[in-house]
């Protein structure tokens, strides 16, 4: 293989240690952008403009695989993938590629507070109101992202020596650490909010067993993200010498894979399919107070 393979007929001057797959590459670029188109239809039909969040991390991955096409295409120019950071690459692809799955956490996040909104009779789950629970947990997603971007950008300057680009790699390890911890904090709040909806449910609630397709695909969602952020911590737990960035199907069966997968859940249970209508979204502090729905902390 190494004798045909485009990025080993130079290796010498190659951004790649292995030979890179170009036809998983296109298929993932297609996947990714057939699912990004989908949300972004599907946010325009349902009217809901909290779905850029999702539209943007299928772009991200989208991208990411554009770039990473033409990089297997053309081998000895400036590496724009995740793979060997110590060989220099692209700062904004590297990026890029660390932080979209972030955005869909961050979608994952509203639409719970929109599901709070819209099933809860008193709109509060452990004494948090909807409003507040999606901004307080968007709030922590984006201090999580904000760390890994810190890292990301740090460890993709090829100018940086080893040590620095090793601190770098554990500040962003830091980041996915927070996001995970965030995860876990969230699905307690989702239990709660499963016993409630249930308890609902038998209680002869008309419309509480419609909110629970859309909880089960967020459990998968928050499960499949989970998995990547396991991979990630695992990548470079030692260092820069593990194993991981020079065997591509590590990357695609546990990092694109689990965050394809995940968007495709979402297109399925769309948020906006199952809370349609204008009504379904959190209105303002002064709607809120006119219907009676103001409920203090």
């Amino acid at each position: 293989m190494s004798g045909t393979c485009a990025a080993r007929a130079d290796p010498v001057n190659t951004n790649w240690n292995f030979c890179p797959s170009t036809a998983a590459a296109w298929l993932f670029f297609i996947l990714f952008a057939l699912t990004t188109c989908a949300h972004l239809v599907q946010g325009i039909w349902h009217r809901k403009s909290y779905c850029w969040v999702i539209v943007c991390s299928g772009a991200l991955q989208t991208v990411n695989y554009v770039f990473r096409i033409i990089s297997i295409k053309n081998p000895t120019s400036l590496v724009i993938d995740y793979h060997a950071v110590e060989r220099g690459l692209n700062a904004n692809l590297f990026i890029a590629t660390k932080i979209a799955p972030v955005f869909t956490n961050g979608f994952v996040y509203m639409v719970m507070g929109r599901m709070i909104w819209n099933y809860i009779p008193d709109a509060t789950i452990f004494r948090i109101t909807a409003w507040r629970f999606s901004t307080y947990f968007v709030v922590l997603d984006i201090i999580a992202l904000i760390i890994q971007v810190i890292g990301a950008a740090s460890a993709a300057n090829s100018k940086s020596p080893k040590s620095q680009v090793l601190t770098a790699i554990h500040v962003y390890m830091g980041g996915v650490a927070f996001q995970q911890f965030f995860i876990l904090v969230f699905t307690i709040f989702a239990m709660r909010f499963h016993r409630t909806v249930l308890r609902l449910r038998r209680q002869g609630v008309p419309g509480a067993a419609s909110a629970l397709p859309l909880l089960y695909a967020i459990y998968a969602v928050l499960l499949l993200i989970t998995i990547r952020i396991v991979f990630r911590l695992c990548e470079y737990s030692q260092g820069l010498t593990s194993t991981i960035p020079s065997h591509e199907v590590y990357q695609y069966c546990l990092d694109s894979l689990p965050m394809l997968i995940a968007l495709l859940i979402l297109n399925v249970f769309h948020p906006g399919r199952v809370m349609p209508g204008s009504k379904s979204d959190i209105p303002s502090r002064k709607v809120r107070k006119a219907e009676g729905r103001q409920i203090p902390l």
